[in-house]
Formats: structure tokens, sequence, C-alpha cells
């Protein structure tokens, strides 16, 4: 069989690999054990605009968060690096409606600043708190767009000049049902056209 022949394999959210990132949130009245800070894992996410910077996620039905997302029109998007990989692995298999995540994954919810009932994960190296514009219903799962209003970084990902350095976060990818480290930078925007001079400079 030659290189590049095709075999029909059917249809399937095949898209990959594509960011997993941990999505906190927590219910109006936090005092009730079901609205306490909650961690669903969410592997359908993207960023789908960039002024404003809007991104979405799209979450099944029967999730407990969609309950808490619906009643708030809040939500954090933390990012997963390679320390809380197993953390976001769990959040993904077992239900708020249950247990405590943070509790039960020994992580810390942090009241986000920039919402009115958001937390976030203190141990994420990037948490990005986005309010809600709009909701599709797509099957079974709804996704909702929503503004980013605010993002908090780990002072360790910023250089000397407050560039932020992601590629020092170990950063977690989803790959058809697997996890993976990021790996070697290959290129960057632009590199196709870069000079030499530019190319050694940015990769060495």
């Amino acid at each position: 069989m030659a290189k590049h022949d095709k075999t029909e394999i059917g249809v399937s959210t095949l898209l990959n690999p594509v960011p997993v990132v941990m999505v906190s949130c927590a219910g109006k009245n936090q005092e009730e054990v079901m609205d306490r800070p909650n961690i669903i894992t969410v592997a359908w996410t993207g960023t789908v605009n960039s002024e404003p910077p809007v991104l979405s996620i799209s979450v099944r039905k029967s999730r407990h968060s969609h309950r808490i997302i619906e009643e708030t029109g809040e939500f954090v998007v933390n990012l997963v690096s390679k320390s809380l990989a197993k953390s976001c692995d769990f959040c993904g298999v077992k239900s708020g409606s249950d247990i405590d995540k943070f509790k039960e994954c020994g992580l810390t919810a942090v009241k986000s600043e920039f919402l009115e009932y958001g937390y976030a994960i203190k141990e994420a190296p990037v948490s990005i708190s986005c309010k809600v514009k709009s909701k599709t219903e797509l099957g079974s799962h709804d996704m909702y767009l929503a503004d980013i209003v605010g993002i908090t970084a780990d002072s360790y990902l910023l250089d000397e000049n407050g560039k932020l350095c992601l590629d020092k976060a170990n950063l977690v990818v989803y790959n058809h049902g697997e996890y993976f480290l990021l790996g070697k930078k290959i290129g960057f925007f632009g590199y196709s056209l870069a000079t030499e001079e530019i190319l050694k400079k940015r990769l060495g």
C-alpha cells in the first residue's frame, strides 16, 4: 500500500490534537453543596475571535457544570500543565455533584477578580476568566461563546520584558483520547518567509 492511500473511517470528532482545559465555575449560593466551586474537563474549546477576544467551550447538557454556567453565565478556562494532567483527567471522569473536585485533587480555588461568582485554579499556569455572551444548542453539547474579561498567569512565565512565554508551562494537549505534552518547536508564525538569520535566532 502506498504511503498516502486513503481508507474511509467514518464520521467522528477527529479534529486533533485539541487543547484540553480545566473549566472552573461556581453557583450563586456557594454555601450549598451543589453550588460550590467545581471543575469540568473540556476538550471542545477554542479561540473564535481576536477583537474583542472571544472563546468557546462546549459542555454536555447532562454535566453538573452545565447547570452552573447556565445559572451564572461565568466560567474560568484554566490551561493544563504536566503537573495537572492527572487532576485534569480525574475532573473529566468524576461528577461535581458527587464530590468536591478541588478537595479531591488537592487544588486551590481562588476567586476570580474579574467575575461575580467564578473561581480559578491557583495551580494552573494561566487562568482565563470569561462571561457568556451566547449559547448554541448543538445536540449532545451546548456551545457557549464567551468574552474574555481577564487573564492571570504565573509570574515565572513572563520574561524580563513582560512577554508571556507559554513554552515554559509544559502544556498538555488531547489527541484522540490520549494526553500529550507539547513537543519541540519547529516554527513560528511567518517562519516560512523568514531569513536564515531570523530562523537561526528563533529556532536555534
